[in-house]
Parts: C-alpha cells; sequence; structure tokens
C-alpha cells in the first residue's frame, strides 16, 4: 500500500514536470521506477507507455476541439510511427537491459543540453522607462479559427515517414512518446507551425503508445499494479501542472531540471556500464 501511494506520489510529480516544461512524462517515470522503484528497466519502459496512452488520451479532446492539431498529416504519419512502434516492441525483449540503460542515458543527455540551449536563448523585455510610454495596441480583430490541415510540403513528406518510423522505435525501447522526434520531424523537415506541430505530437503518441503497449501486453511485460498508481498520479500532475505552470517562474525550473537530468543519465549509464 505504501509502495503504491509513493508510486502515486512520484506519478503527479513526473506530470507536472513533463505538463509545465512541455515533455512527456516518460522521460521521468523510467528513471523514477528503475532508480528509486528497482524495477527492471524494461518493466518500466512498458508502464510509462501506458501513461503516455493516459495523458495523450486527456489532452487530444482539448487540442481537437481547439482545431491546432492537424488530424489528417497526424493520421497519415501515425501508419509509420505505429508500424515502427511495433517493431521496436518486438525486438525490445530481444536487447540486453544495460543497452537500454546506455540509450535512455544518451537521451535525457540529448534533452538536457536542448533545455539549457534554451535558457540561453532566453530574452527579457526591456522595461519601459518613465519618458517612453508603450504604443496604443490596434483594435483586436476578430479571432479566426485556425487552419490546422494546412501548410507542409508534401514533397518531404517520404522523409517524414521514414523518420516517423525511427520515432515509433524509439518510443517503444525507450518508453517516450516520441514526441521528441516527431515535433522537430514536423516542423523541421515538413514546415508545420510549432505550436500545430506540438498538438499534432500529443494526438499521435497515444496511438504509438499503445501500438507498442500492446506487444508489451501479449509478452506479459506490464505490471498492473505499478501502471495503476503510476498512471493515474501523472494524469492528475499533468492537469495540475496545465494550470498551474504559468505562475511558477520557468528560468529556475527548467535550471533545476536540467540539473536532475544530468543526475538521472549518470545513474543510468552507471546501471548500463554494470557500476554500482
Amino acid at each position: 500500500m505504501e509502495v503504491g501511494l509513493l508510486m502515486l506520489a512520484g506519478g503527479v510529480a513526473a506530470g507536472a514536470f513533463g505538463s509545465i516544461l512541455g515533455l512527456g512524462g516518460g522521460i521521468l517515470i523510467v528513471p523514477l521506477l528503475t532508480l528509486v522503484f528497482g524495477l527492471p528497466l524494461r518493466e518500466a519502459v512498458a508502464v510509462s507507455l501506458v501513461c503516455v496512452i493516459v495523458t495523450s488520451s486527456a489532452s487530444a479532446g482539448v487540442y481537437l476541439e481547439r482545431r491546432q492539431a492537424n488530424l489528417r498529416l497526424g493520421m497519415v504519419l501515425e501508419l509509420f510511427t505505429a508500424a515502427g512502434a511495433i517493431i521496436g516492441g518486438s525486438i525490445a525483449f530481444l536487447i540486453d537491459e544495460r543497452l537500454l540503460a546506455g540509450l535512455f542515458a544518451l537521451l535525457l543527455v540529448y534533452v538536457a543540453a536542448t533545455m539549457a540551449g534554451g535558457l540561453r536563448r532566453q530574452t527579457v523585455p526591456e522595461p519601459i522607462t518613465d519618458d517612453e510610454t508603450p504604443p496604443a495596441s490596434p483594435a483586436p480583430e476578430p479571432a479566426a479559427r485556425p487552419q490546422a490541415d494546412m501548410g507542409y510540403r508534401a514533397d518531404r513528406l517520404p522523409l517524414a515517414a521514414a523518420g516517423s518510423v525511427g520515432a515509433g522505435v524509439a518510443s517503444a525501447l525507450l518508453g517516450i512518446g516520441g514526441g521528441l522526434i516527431k515535433v522537430p520531424l514536423m516542423h523541421l523537415v515538413l514546415g508545420v507551425p510549432l505550436r500545430i506541430a506540438t498538438a499534432t505530437s500529443n494526438l499521435m503518441i497515444g496511438i504509438t503508445a499503445s501500438a507498442s503497449a500492446i506487444v508489451y501486453l501479449l509478452r506479459g511485460g506490464i505490471d498492473a499494479y505499478v501502471a495503476g498508481p503510476t498512471a493515474v498520479g501523472v494524469f492528475v500532475g499533468a492537469s495540475l501542472g496545465s494550470r498551474l505552470g504559468h505562475r511558477i517562474g520557468q528560468r529556475a525550473l527548467r535550471l533545476l531540471f536540467v540539473v536532475v537530468l544530468l543526475y538521472t543519465a549518470i545513474e543510468m549509464a552507471r546501471r548500463g556500464l554494470g557500476i554500482g
């Protein structure tokens, strides 16, 4: 009972951090379950996939209602991503856990470096002096509904499809939704606006995680006693983070998170190398 409550609390923390910083909970759930609760890495990946499904399902309705996601593009790319997820789920049981731990450590270092780069690029708006007054704001125009089904380069779709297969494989092997790959893929390769790419990725990750989670389920790799409280905690934490994130100092939080990610990467690398 106490362990279940601790997993619930850990899920809340992971979900809140992931929501506030724009990351999926999987990047934190896997190290949490392996390093803190001593769960085998492969089982932690399976539980993380369940958490991804829960959080994606919770946000899907919001993005569809606001028409921020490119549903047509997302479903086309998801055909390839789901195929990669099934492949990744199938080969996950053939790969040594130490190698998986090393791959996850590299992923953590990549995310930490990306967030550190974002800290350096942050700019502070110049203050307005006493003799300056802000320009009068123009009359607001009627808000137009986003046209999320338009504005991408169809000629680069084959390249994006190949990258989507890789995103699916990475998702299944590491227990992440694949958004770390999908968002840059849609934004940089296909020219999709970043906000639409992020919303579309949030819709896709649940389907991606489901495809690989089925493989883990059929092989008995999902522990329901761990997945239940952790998934509920992630859902609650993500809901809280989305509502309270604007009240928290982002720069200090990101700096703290970079330190946590680097420390976790070292611990995962130690596990991969069989040290300690």
